[in-house]
């Protein structure tokens, strides 16, 4: 069999391949710190990475050449000094750290690789850049300042500063840091399209600064620059029961900015904020970002940020310290508006309340423009339910606010209207959980769906995966999932985008796989594995929400939520083959395996929350907890061999041994092979982390399976089992069941939820639920990454990670007529479609230049052996069982 596999392999490659034998390879997608020509790099040494385009079969890079310059030009004519040339290198690798001269700050760097191919042929890439930022906090020129009014005060503070350009510029950079969040403009317009910058950190650890290139809005003669100044999670007055109000670095928001503005003769000229600069309130009366923003149209001053205003009624402003001493660039991909959406209905409520449904449930803002006398007061109030009488139901998502709900209601913008033009608001410096927008004014105003539009607003993460199945509940999971994905990524993974906008590092770890098969975010994971490390007490623990203002440092913020600091490292490690992250988590990783091993000397914990909200079995806090214990041991013990640190390796390689032979001496029946009471749970996560020893995995998986055939296919779970439940049984031969599983679409499944109308994934498997109901939550959120590893089969090798070497590992399910799964990869697309014809499964599969694979047949396929499959296209015909 296995021969006529390879044959019907080897006769499609002659077929596709021979007329395309003299196509060339060329090296694409050049990237800097995973960033497309980004500016603001901070690291000395920063990573260089690209995709080898080479359509031919087998088609392999074997050598490499990088060039770095500080002129295009040059770099193209191969002419004047190379900051960097790294010679020929015989190596397969695309993806590199930079070893040349010491990078100046403030410096735009251009740069090509040249790749040879299978064949020794060369082949040079366009032309790509990085820009570094000012690489430390003691180069900045600028005075961090703020208006001077205390942390009580409502009203957002504006600042403005009038300059000259004299001479033909050539290019221009602003560098703003920021204590809470701003919004920059020149000349009128603002600057950039990000939303909530710099991104929620640990302030007084940590500060992030934003480049923005401002060449464009600079004009001959005079200029105006202009700042606004929100309070975000810096200065958060709005009272909830996570404390935010009482976070150490709380204070008034203030920023620091320089405009290095670089001129065609050469010179060039930075203004900075500094005393010279003038503030003043205006229209923005009051923010939050857990609540809403506060408008009073009336109080615009027309031209503010242009030149020749006329602010002699302004004050002056006053220095402040800066909020750290750590000033770091965001090098992170961006929060956008990314997504439109009018509303699919509007019902008018009464003469002056209306309800318009936006047909999705999302992260994001409201546009809103209207007519309306002086004074009109228009509530414009964001939900994800509605009440019997059609306006919004709130009680879902308000029960954790403790503020004044008359005078800052939740997820409510006010707008009072100037009555002099139309007035449009869209607020700066929040960002809400809805599908449903409810407008009341004070007056009665005739409003139609022209007046809103609303903006899904999120991390804009570059999508990199695609499942289209011939199951719409298949599609649709993998839609809502990805829904819900996006709608808590805001420069951190969140739990909701409402009720709490928490960084919930359960949630995060759960969702990481789902994450990575989806979209590029590995930027954003970066950022928030720094806010762990900036969060981590000296003796290990961490908190369990990241960032946090002191929440979250109880009792029950363990291992199967903190496991973050380990995890998500290494899966970043197994998709981008980028082991960065990692060692800069090494230590950490070891603080914490080290805090656990202190108090555990046993070898079992009890450190953590346990399987949160299930649908109706509990399951064994211990068996659970420690089972996450051993995967962090693990983890680090593979880390330090990965890093040569020898002793590291043995001791935590024998930890870890110590560990899973204490549960499974303690929780596992030999005799039966079941763990503890043998629920869903406590069967499938000792599986899915590899705790059960060999001889004992079939017995276990078996009792899974029919532990889930006792539910008719149904789950009996909450968070940890939904994790590992459909993996366990995929992996251990039962992939119909899981699939079975999956599709499931009567209470409870995630199918329920899609059935019911959900366009995000719920956080209560019961509809009716009374506590834990938000519409949008992510801590279920596995299944969206699950079909790439089952129908898709693409999965990572440890052995060869970033998808060197694929692992192809579908199954083809009862009920599923065709499946097309890709992943774009760092080396490239990789598809995996296949489609059934009687009693064949025609299989075809995309390998990426420069990376191979290996294809294991499952059960229900005659065929038994692996194949190996280079880089290229490939067909493969198998047989189904009777």
């Amino acid at each position: 069999m296995k021969n006529n596999v390879m044959w019907s392999l080897a006769c499609l490659a002659g077929l596709l391949w021979n007329s395309s034998a003299l196509a060339q390879s060329k090296p694409i997608q050049l990237k800097c710190e995973h960033l497309v020509n980004p500016i603001g790099i901070d690291n000395a040494e920063p990573r260089l990475m690209w995709m080898m385009q080479d359509d031919r079969q087998g088609a392999i890079q074997s050598a490499y050449q990088i060039l770095v310059h500080t002129d295009s030009l040059a770099l193209l004519e191969k002419r004047g000094n190379t900051v960097w040339d790294s010679g020929k290198q015989s190596k397969p690798d695309a993806l590199v750290t930079y070893g040349g001269k010491s990078l100046s700050p403030a410096t735009r760097y251009f740069w090509q690789v040249v790749v040879w191919d299978k064949d020794g042929k060369a082949s040079t890439s366009a032309v790509a850049s990085f820009e570094t930022g000012l690489m430390g906090s003691g180069r900045w020129k600028g005075t961090w300042i703020s208006d001077g009014h205390d942390i009580q005060h409502k009203a957002a503070p504006y600042f403005r500063k009038e300059f000259q350009v004299k001479k033909t510029v050539k290019y221009a950079r602003a560098y703003v840091a920021a204590a809470g969040l701003f919004e920059l403009s020149l000349n009128g317009q603002k600057v950039g399209d990000h939303h909530l910058d710099p991104m929620y950190t640990r302030f007084d650890r940590r500060t992030l600064y934003v480049v923005h290139d401002v060449t464009s809005h600079l004009q001959a003669g005079g200029n105006a620059m202009g700042v606004v100044l929100g309070n975000g999670w810096y200065n958060h007055q709005s009272i909830g029961v996570w404390d935010f109000h009482r976070a150490p670095w709380r204070a008034r928001p203030a920023f620091c900015l320089e405009l290095h503005v670089h001129y065609t003769d050469g010179t060039e000229e930075v203004i900075v904020s500094e005393r010279d600069w003038k503030t003043s309130s205006g229209p923005i009366i009051a923010n939050s970002i857990y609540t809403g923003e506060h408008y009073d149209a009336r109080l615009e001053q027309e031209g503010w940020d242009k030149p020749n205003f006329d602010d002699s009624k302004w004050q002056g402003i006053r220095y402040r310290a800066a909020p750290s001493a750590n000033i770091v660039a965001q090098q992170t991909v961006p929060i956008r508006r990314v997504r439109a959406y009018k509303p699919i209905s509007t019902k008018r409520i009464d003469p002056q309340t209306y309800v318009f449904d936006m047909g999705q449930n999302m992260s994001g803002i409201s546009e809103f423009k209207v007519n309306g006398p002086e004074g009109t007061v228009v509530k414009i109030k964001h939900g994800e339910r509605l009440l019997p009488d059609g306006r919004i139901d709130m009680s879902n998502i308000d029960v954790y606010y403790r503020g004044d709900k008359e005078k800052d209601p939740f997820q409510t913008d006010i707008l009072i209207l100037s009555g002099k033009k139309e007035d449009v608001f869209m607020p700066k410096f929040n960002y809400k959980g809805f599908r449903y927008v409810e407008v009341s004014s004070s007056v009665p105003l005739a409003l139609d769906e022209r007046n809103i539009t609303s903006y899904f607003t999120h991390s804009d993460v570059a999508p990199v995966g695609t499942v289209e199945t011939s199951s719409k509940l298949v599609n649709d999971l993998w839609r809502v999932t990805n829904n819900a994905y996006l709608s808590n990524l805001m420069g951190y993974p969140t739990d909701c985008p409402q009720r709490e906008k928490n960084g919930w590092t359960g949630d995060g770890h759960l969702a990481i796989e789902t994450a990575f098969y989806n979209f590029d975010g590995i930027t954003v994971y970066e950022k928030w594995l720094a806010d762990h490390r900036d969060e981590q007490q000296p003796n290990g623990v961490l908190p369990d929400i990241i960032p946090t203002g002191g929440w979250g440092y109880g009792t029950a913020n363990g291992l199967d939520w903190t496991s973050t600091i380990a995890i998500i490292p290494w899966q970043a490690y197994m998709f981008y083959g980028d082991s960065h992250l990692l060692r800069e988590c090494y230590e950490n990783i070891k603080r914490y395996v080290d805090y656990v091993d202190r108090i555990s000397p046993t070898g079992l914990t009890s450190f953590g929350r346990g399987d949160w909200v299930p649908v109706k079995t509990n399951s064994n806090l211990e068996l659970t907890s420690s089972v996450y214990f051993y995967t962090d041991a693990r983890i680090l013990a593979a880390a330090a061999k990965l890093f040569g640190y020898t002793e590291d390796a043995q001791k935590y390689e024998s930890l870890s041994g110590k560990i899973k032979d204490a549960i499974n001496a303690k929780f596992l029946n030999q005799e039966t092979g079941v763990y503890a009471d043998g629920s869903q749970t406590e069967l499938s996560v000792p599986l899915y982390w590899g705790v059960v020893p060999d001889a004992m995995r079939a017995k276990v998986a078996e009792n899974l399976n029919k532990r889930v055939e006792a539910t008719n296919f149904h789950l009996d779970v909450g968070v940890l089992g939904a994790k590992a439940l459909l993996n366990a049984l995929k992996d251990n031969g039962y992939g119909e069941t899981a699939y079975k599983v999956a599709v499931q679409d009567t209470y409870p499944s995630w199918g329920w939820w899609v059935v019911n109308g959900a366009t995000t994934l719920l956080e209560n498997w019961d509809l009716q639920a009374a506590r834990d109901i938000s519409d949008n939550h992510m801590m279920f959120g596995e299944i969206g990454g699950w079909f790439f590893k089952s129908i898709g089969g693409i999965v990572p090798d440890e052995t060869a990670p970033g998808f060197k070497h694929v692992q192809l590992r579908p199954i083809f399910p009862a009920g599923l007529e065709h499946s097309s799964v890709t992943h774009t990869s760092p080396y490239g697309e990789i598809k995996s479609s296949w489609k059934k014809s009687k009693k064949t499964i025609v299989y075809d599969v995309v390998i990426p230049a420069n990376a191979s694979a290996t294809f294991y047949p499952p059960s229900n396929v005659l065929e038994t052996a692996a194949v190996k499959l280079e880089a290229g296209k490939h067909q493969l015909k198998l047989k189904i069982k009777n």
